[in-house]
């Protein structure tokens, strides 16, 4: 496996079946941990340009000269879209000092919200995903990404009474 089927398959992760990109999104989690416990926020963060700028390049050589812009094995989208749904729990845990661990409905609706907006396709996403290059596979996710992050953030406002109701 050559430094590109590595990074864009997330080290093989793609090959997995069936739902490849749930796959993509599942291995994420544990990194995403991993990542949040090494270096806070600020490492997730790092984490998340580093998945897009590296998804980026894979994606081009992978997808160079086929017909396919963005084959199902590809899932560095995912992973880099889910560790920006993610931010939505680290950065708050990070500021307050609480162990990301307890904020478990935080992790299950930003699955969750990722995987229906990457699914589903609304809006931006899918104008991002119709751009038919490198940068459209892994925008879509970022976009979705940025959606369930802030799906997540809403409902933690909506769970502690931030918001009021």
């Amino acid at each position: 496996m050559n430094a590109a089927q590595l990074i864009a398959t997330v080290g093989g992760v793609g090959y997995l079946r069936p739902a490849p990109g749930t796959w993509g999104s599942l291995a994420a989690l544990p990194l995403a941990w991993l990542i949040h416990q090494a270096g806070g926020f600020p490492a997730l963060a790092l984490a998340t340009l580093a998945a897009f700028l590296g998804g980026l390049w894979a994606t081009g050589v992978m997808t160079a000269g086929r017909d396919d812009h963005d084959p199902s094995e590809i899932v560095i989208d995912e992973v880099a879209g889910q560790f920006l749904a993610l931010w939505a729990i680290s950065l708050p845990a990070w500021l307050h000092g609480l162990d990301i661990s307890v904020l478990w409905p935080g992790w299950v609706s930003a699955f969750v919200l990722f995987r229906l907006f990457d699914i589903t396709k609304p809006g931006w996403v899918g104008r991002a995903d119709r751009r038919g290059d490198p940068m459209g596979v892994m925008l879509d996710d970022i976009i979705a990404g940025a959606f369930a992050a802030i799906g997540t953030a809403l409902l933690a406002g909506l769970s502690h009474g931030v918001l009021g109701l």
